[in-house]
């Protein structure tokens, strides 16, 4: 057993919050090669924090030891979500996971594939219509704002636009007000950003019950009649489900693929995505793993243990760090470069290392409905599209939190191209 690299400092003083939120690819690349090491500690939160950057130990965290782990019970969602299972530990995340994992599963799952199809089809149809250069996130954000909205709540934008608008910028307030300082504090004419969020929580909260009461069917009703431990815990996780986090992870993602795919020189991939549905999957999968929509997640240690053969005591933190995990050497040669192909090869059969949307017992139990989404929006941009950046110089320096996207606003040129050979589905 081998004591910790790096050091904890002093309560306060030493905290790294600050140097690591704003740039932690950065933070995280400077201390790997600092202490030679992929498993290093600092102070984050002002709590002594193990940093996870390979995936040996971050397969022990959320795998192997994921019982030596809980989710931290003071963490700002449970303020902004309630009790859900992103923030419960135990039997109760264990019973909640059971509960729910029927909505994204099986039949339920199939049934979305329809409207989630439907949607893309009818959102992605007029891309070229402008002739002029589009943001993709911004259109991708709307989009996945289109899906989640009609998938969890049955609100249609077309049909019930003014509800869809109300709810849409109270799913933005409530979100942006999570990401502020958790200061609940109002004095005339001010308001800070967590109290903001609140009040849009409300304000969402009661949209939802509405929802609950009268709806029957859909997503909506089939929550409905789920054992949940209380009253309250079908409209949490409805809060949850609707999260502006979602549709800006769909974008974040949809974004950093028509990048890759549009960048010189990549003609052929996308020629090859396009024609191939198994090399669509690879390049699904190296974009996750060059650009995870999320930095990381935080566990509480709750007994000693270790991780990758360092001591981790009992109440320090532990963080895993996905862009630095999915860039681990030993496990993913040429790791900066975008490879699809290492998917059929070398990493064949090795999905299960990538952490984008966690991994093990407490992964996110929408993974599977984030692929559908994703395979179905990227197979529609593939067969009825050809892009560029436009201009093709263009700053794609990343920024990684909240969620990872290019700092500027990236603008891409879209084409559509005549349909020359069969066309396959995404379902």
């Amino acid at each position: 057993m081998n004591k910790l690299l790096g050091t904890t400092g002093v309560s306060l003083l030493g905290d790294k919050s600050v140097e690591f939120y704003r740039d932690p690819v950065t933070f995280c690349e400077h201390r790997i090669e600092k202490h030679g090491s992929r498993i290093f500690q600092s102070r984050l939160l002002n709590k002594p924090t193990v940093f996870v950057c390979s995936v040996e130990a971050m397969k022990e965290l959320l795998c192997e030891k994921s019982s030596a782990f809980q989710k931290d019970p003071a963490d700002v969602m449970t303020n902004m979500y309630g009790d859900t299972i992103v923030t419960a530990n135990g039997e109760e995340a264990c019973l909640l996971r059971l509960s729910l994992t029927n909505l994204f599963t099986g039949p339920c799952l199939e049934s979305c594939n329809d409207f989630i199809t439907s949607v893309c089809e009818r959102y992605l149809n007029n891309l070229s219509d402008s002739g002029q250069p589009v943001c993709v996130y911004t259109v991708f954000k709307d989009l996945g704002t289109v899906l989640v909205l009609g998938l969890f709540l049955n609100v249609c934008q077309e049909e019930e636009p003014e509800l869809f608008q109300e709810i849409s910028q109270l799913c933005t307030q409530h979100w942006h007000g999570l990401i502020s300082a958790p200061v609940n504090v109002r004095v005339p004419l001010w308001s800070s950003g967590f109290s903001t969020a609140l009040e849009a929580r409300d304000k969402l909260m009661d949209i939802i019950k509405d929802k609950l009461e009268h709806e029957k069917h859909g997503f909506v009703g089939s929550l409905a009649s789920l054992p949940l431990p209380d009253a309250s815990s079908s409209s949490q996780h409805l809060l949850l489900f609707i999260s502006a986090l979602i549709p800006k992870a769909l974008a974040s993602l949809l974004t950093s693929f028509t990048l890759a795919l549009g960048a010189p020189h990549q003609e052929e991939s996308l020629s090859r995505a396009r024609e191939n549905p198994e090399y669509l999957h690879s390049v699904l999968l190296e974009v996750q793993r060059l650009w995870p929509p999320f930095i990381g997640g935080r566990r509480i240690a709750n007994e000693d243990t270790t991780l990758g053969g360092f001591h981790v005591p009992k109440g320090h933190a532990a963080m895993y760090i996905s862009h630095s995990v999915h860039r681990d050497p030993e496990v993913f040669q040429q790791p900066e470069d975008f490879l699809p192909d290492r998917w059929s090869g070398r990493n064949a059969g090795q999905e299960h290392l990538l952490c984008s949307l966690g991994n093990g017992p407490r992964n996110c139990i929408g993974a599977r409905l984030n692929d559908v989404f994703l395979k179905a929006a990227c197979t529609y941009l593939v067969q009825h599209y050809d892009w560029v950046l436009d201009p093709p110089s263009q700053n794609l320096q990343y920024k990684w939190l909240p969620v990872s996207r290019p700092s500027d606003p990236t603008a891409v040129s879209f084409t559509r191209r005549e349909p020359s050979g069969p066309q396959w589905t995404s379902s």
